[in-house]
């Protein structure tokens, strides 16, 4: 394994004092290809090594967020002023040991909050319990990465981890179809110009990962990294929101310079309480939430308490988190609102799309 580390170390120096062009894109390809079977190769062995042990926690609520960091950044302190919970704090490294997790609740959403064991430097490489932590986010729907206000820093280090455990934070799955034939060569086609490589690294990419009788159809401009991931098809693509924490320790000036270095969504401090409900804010706004107003036939809609759902949702959505029989059973359903042309609407189709305080009547058979 050490072997493995030294050479995917080596590479990446090669890398970082090589210029990209035209010239050596050929061999960017190659040796970003080289990287990723490695880095898998990696992977596999300490999966191996830690066999079953890990963290498990079962997701509930409307959404679930797990708090990733550097060990007493104050993340149990953050966990306890978002929902209210009792996860253990002090002023040492490795406070929690285990998962402790929370729920916050804001705008009639139910959002679940995962305190987990501090990460370090090295993390995806197995130091620490990081590995462990760093693959439990890719259950979560969102990772709030926290930095404290005098290491701001540290918040390329996260990121850098994670990517490194194949999880994309606020990206989406590249817009790329793979047709796998039996004999052909591979062929490269386009609905777009492709600015960060040719045609022929795309052939020569995929020629090093063995896949030589291949029809590849590239519809959005990606990068040679974005190929491999499709080529992989293992990526988490999971939402982000980053907050700096302790900002009662920090001066004006060392806040100012964070904030214009590393853009944090919020600025907090847990213990005064101090920009708590900015970021309840932000992540109710960034986990897309829309709320939908049930109706019962002949009676009026119960606008006190909505059903939350992330959007993009449908009537489907909602039919299946009430319960997967009425997904079975839908005859149809008469909606109110932005999405319905006139009040009370017929749709027949679970397809439909709905906005946010929409009113829905669901009738099954």
């Amino acid at each position: 394994m050490v072997d493995i580390k030294e050479k995917i170390k080596e590479m990446e120096s090669q890398m970082a004092k090589a210029k990209y062009n035209k010239a050596t894109e050929l061999w960017f390809g190659v040796v970003k290809s080289q990287l990723a079977k490695l880095r898998d190769k990696l992977e596999k062995k300490q999966a191996k090594k830690l066999g079953g042990e890990g963290f498990f926690v079962k997701k509930s609520g409307d959404a679930t967020i797990i708090l990733v960091g550097f060990p007493s950044v104050g993340k149990s302190t953050l966990l306890n002023a978002l929902t209210g919970s009792k996860s253990k704090t002090g002023a040492y490294a490795f406070t929690t040991l285990t998962v402790v997790p929370g729920v916050m609740t804001y705008n009639h959403a139910k959002v679940q909050i995962l305190d987990v064991p501090g990460i370090i430097a090295g993390a995806s490489e197995g130091k620490g319990r990081g590995k462990e932590v760093l693959a439990m986010s890719r259950t979560a729907d969102m990772v709030l990465i926290i930095t404290d206000a005098l290491n701001p820093e540290h918040y390329n280090v996260i990121r850098k981890e994670l990517y490194n455990v194949n999880i994309r934070l606020d990206q989406r799955p590249p817009d790329v179809k793979i047709v796998k034939r039996h004999k052909g060569g591979i062929h490269v086609y386009t609905t777009v110009k492709l600015t960060h490589m040719s045609k022929d690294v795309v052939k020569k990419v995929f020629s090093e990962f063995k896949m030589v009788n291949v029809d590849i159809i590239i519809r959005e401009d990606i990068t040679i990294d974005q190929l491999i991931d499709v080529i992989y098809g293992n990526r988490a693509y999971i939402q982000s929101i980053y907050a700096i924490t302790k900002s009662d320790l920090a001066d004006k000036e060392e806040l100012k310079k964070a904030k214009k270095n590393y853009h944090p969504d919020a600025i907090v401090s847990a213990t005064t309480k101090k920009g708590v409900d900015d970021l309840k804010k932000k992540i109710y706004s960034k986990l897309h939430f829309i709320r939908i107003y049930l109706k019962e036939t002949t009676k009026k809609p119960d606008m006190e308490v909505p059903l939350v759902v992330k959007a993009p949702a449908t009537i489907e959505t909602v039919c299946r988190k009430i319960h997967r029989d009425f997904v079975r059973k839908f005859r149809y359903a008469r909606l109110w609102g932005k999405s319905a042309k006139f009040p009370g609407q017929e749709f027949r189709k679970l397809h439909k799309k709905l906005q946010d305080e929409d009113i829905l009547e669901i009738h099954l058979i």
